[in-house]
């Protein structure tokens, strides 16, 4: 709300400078408005004098000078404006536009901190899309949380919003699970056969075989081998996406589409992406194998895109599988991919600019691993030696919300270790339960008010409001706007966190000083309606994060 209303303000006076012969008429350069890390000199302060001064040819500080002078603002909008440092302005608002505020977020409710800068524009976001071949695990769980989060924010911000899960049931992994149930099948019936070097060794794999056993009987043993590997991958594969469903859903990440690569392949998409690259002299042969010239986009060198099997490597049905998203009508992709398939991310863009996409319509947001800390010991991950945690007991462990909160409050680009015992901490140290915390006691408040005969009313004295404390809080809350466009659109849905504990420490330190419900009715009035608006804004913040706002706790 203030940030977004100062920087009309600053240009209007850019512009008043100008006309009165303070300034030259320039181009206005981007310029901040910042909240001062030493809030003592002011509410926000903007650097537009020291952006400005080089196409004004003046010093910053004279600019600055210039623009107070244009300024002009109302009294009851800025009480001060002070020129600072080399050429920065520090501005103080007014009572009366802080405590308009409140009024604001009581008027725009849950819709708080949206915004069109999105205008509209139709977004995939594609995440998850963890290979068909196990349980998804607590790797797969921070990729759910980013791109779901991630989502939530770019609805905020005007965009409309696919998920979507690529299903990858067309490679050789698939194939190898395949066998591998395979293996358990005939074991199952008294044949032992070993399970594959490169296939997959959990108990999972074994329940597999042991679900078509009691479905089938023994008829496939004596079946073709390519028929009875089809079965088994189709059942499989099947069963192995059921149960991620399920898991998701639980985990609360819906998906709108389930995309299957075998789909793609049986399309001739991925053939036409091709042949369209050969024509194009993208693609050359040699050693045996076809090759695509990837350097020509930035690549350290070129990468096969078909191997002599004549099976498409990885990224040549990416770019297949992107193409139908473009011809889908989406104006951008987003992938959430984990740090081992960064490799992809040169060769994916190179084929997808080889064939005319233009290099901003894909984003691909890379995050680092997780660690899950076991009292103290990090446990290791991998389906194909059965020796991982499974998203669905680490839900079970630590709750859904515990769960989503600790997945988001960490940088996509920053290795994480998941601390359990602190998950399950019903205590202030744990992040979660602190911030929800905070909306309980808020609820609180509320029914105590309610049962006392207090309520803010539709129209509270907000003139009663002058205590810095409030103003502390309100200031807070005034902030999630930019956070919400600032956690969008640099793509760090982590930032959501810190704000909310921002808001549960400022909440908590006004309900410490300030006195909700006294004997004066008017300023009782007045401070439940900043109550009320610290709820929305607590309850906006956990809900785009996925997280409950309880009532009680």
């Amino acid at each position: 709300m203030f940030r977004d209303a100062l920087r009309e303000e600053i240009r209007a006076a850019i512009g008043r400078a100008a006309v009165a012969g303070r300034l030259p008429p320039v181009a206005v350069p981007a310029f901040e408005v910042e909240v001062p890390r030493d809030r003592r000199h002011g509410d926000y302060a903007t650097n537009a004098a020291l952006v400005l001064a080089k196409a004004a040819g003046a010093s910053p500080r004279q600019v600055a000078d210039a623009l107070v002078e244009a300024w002009a603002p109302a009294a009851d909008r800025v009480a001060a404006l002070e020129v600072a440092g080399p050429g920065f302005i520090n501005i103080r608002l007014a009572w009366p536009w802080r405590r308009a505020l409140v009024a604001a977020i009581r008027a725009e409710g849950d819709g708080y901190g949206a915004s069109t800068v999105g205008a509209g524009r139709r977004v995939n976001v594609e995440f998850v899309s963890a290979n068909p071949t196990g349980p998804l695990h607590v790797g797969t769980g921070r990729n759910a949380v980013i791109g779901d989060v991630l989502a939530n924010l770019l609805a905020a911000l005007g965009y409309q919003v696919t998920r979507e899960y690529y299903i990858n049931d067309a490679g050789q992994q698939v194939h190898n699970l395949a066998r591998s149930v395979e293996a358990h099948y005939f074991t199952h019936f008294g044949r032992p056969r070993p399970v594959p070097e490169d296939g997959y060794h959990g108990d999972y794999v074994a329940d597999l075989a042991r679900r078509i056993a009691e479905a089938d009987g023994p008829r496939w043993l004596e079946a073709p081998e390519a028929a009875r590997l089809d079965h088994f991958r189709e059942v499989s594969v099947a069963a192995v996406i059921e149960e991620a469903r399920a898991d998701l859903a639980r985990f609360r990440v819906v998906f709108d589409v389930w995309f299957s690569e075998r789909s793609l392949v049986r399309s001739g998409a991925v053939d036409r992406a091709l042949a369209d690259l050969r024509a194009r002299d993208y693609v050359y042969e040699a050693d045996g194998k076809t090759w695509f010239r990837s350097t020509a986009f930035g690549d350290d060198k070129d990468r096969v895109i078909v191997k002599p099997t004549g099976e498409w490597t990885y990224f040549g049905s990416d770019i297949a599988y992107h193409l139908d998203k473009r011809a889908r009508g989406f104006d951008l992709m987003i992938d959430v991919w984990a740090i081992d398939h960064i490799g992809d991310v040169a060769r994916v863009r190179g084929g997808l600019q080889a064939l005319g996409v233009p290099p901003e319509a894909l984003e691909i947001l890379i995050y680092q691993h997780v660690r899950l800390k076991n009292e103290g010991e990090a446990l290791r991950m991998s389906k194909r030696r059965g020796e991982f945690v499974t998203l669905r007991e680490l839900i079970d462990a630590v709750g859904v919300d515990a769960g989503r909160y600790f997945y988001a409050m960490v940088a996509p680009g920053t290795p994480m270790d998941f601390d359990v015992a602190l998950a399950r901490a019903h205590s202030q140290d744990n992040p979660v339960y602190y911030v929800q915390y905070a909306h309980a006691r808020i609820a609180g408040i509320l029914r105590e008010a309610a049962a006392a005969g207090a309520a803010a009313g539709s129209a509270p004295p907000l003139d009663r409001l002058e205590d810095e404390r409030e103003w502390a809080l309100l200031h807070t809350l005034a902030e999630l706007p930019e956070v919400i466009r600032a956690a969008g659109l640099r793509r760090e849905p982590h930032r959501l966190c810190a704000y909310a504990r921002e808001v549960a420490e400022a909440f908590h330190l006004f309900y410490t000083h300030c006195r909700v419900l006294g004997d004066d009715p008017g300023l009782t009035a007045a401070r439940l309606a900043v109550v009320e608006a610290a709820r929305t804004v607590l309850r906006r913040v956990l809900g785009l994060l996925g997280v409950c706002a309880p009532e009680r706790m």
